[in-house]
């Protein structure tokens, strides 16, 4: 049941995903969401501990990218100053420019995940795109546009209808929904 928005992982925040937990979940590249995935909204800057986390994952060997639906200008200056690619104007929920943007990273698309705060978006575009996908808890939702908020009491609707399946585990932090 709405398999198409039911992301495969779930996680409080990104700096739970370390290069090694990637790893055991066989994951080897990210293309992760900006505006309240990596930052609030409103910030224009990202904070030094997600830096540091995307550092340490890109010394660690995980391709990573920004894919954000947010203009070229903004999303250009966040990739510069993490050191990383990017893909703005991203036009999630379609997959399209997902699917460019692995290929040009150049990892299998099953051993990539997109990683964002938005099932309707983020989890949704991942999972057409043939990408696992790993939702965040969104960092301050009250500070989103209104067409986002929106769209967040549907979201937790599904998400309290999301059980977690037998044999799927809980691995430190991040939930499996034992999904496809």
């Amino acid at each position: 049941m709405f398999r198409w928005a039911t992301p495969h992982y779930r996680v409080e925040r990104v700096e739970l995903l370390t290069a090694e937990r990637l790893g055991q979940l066989g994951l080897r590249a990210l293309l992760v969401d900006v505006d309240c995935t990596l930052k609030r909204y409103r910030s224009e800057e990202i904070p030094a501990n997600v830096a540091d986390w995307v550092a340490g994952l890109v010394q660690g060997g995980i391709g990573f990218c920004l894919a954000s639906n947010g203009g070229g200008r903004r999303i250009r200056r966040l990739a510069e100053g993490l050191g990383v690619p990017c893909l703005a104007k991203a036009l999630k929920p379609f997959p399209f420019r997902l699917r460019r943007a692995v290929r040009r990273m150049g990892f299998p698309p099953e051993q990539t995940a997109m990683v964002g705060d938005q099932l309707f978006a983020d989890v949704m575009a991942g999972r057409l795109a043939g990408l696992r996908t790993i939702l965040v808890t969104p960092i301050h939702p009250e500070e989103e546009p209104w067409f986002t908020r929106l769209k967040r009491p549907a979201e937790r609707v599904l998400l309290r209808r999301m059980v977690i399946p037998n044999g799927a585990a809980k691995a430190g932090s991040i939930t499996h929904y034992g999904v496809d």
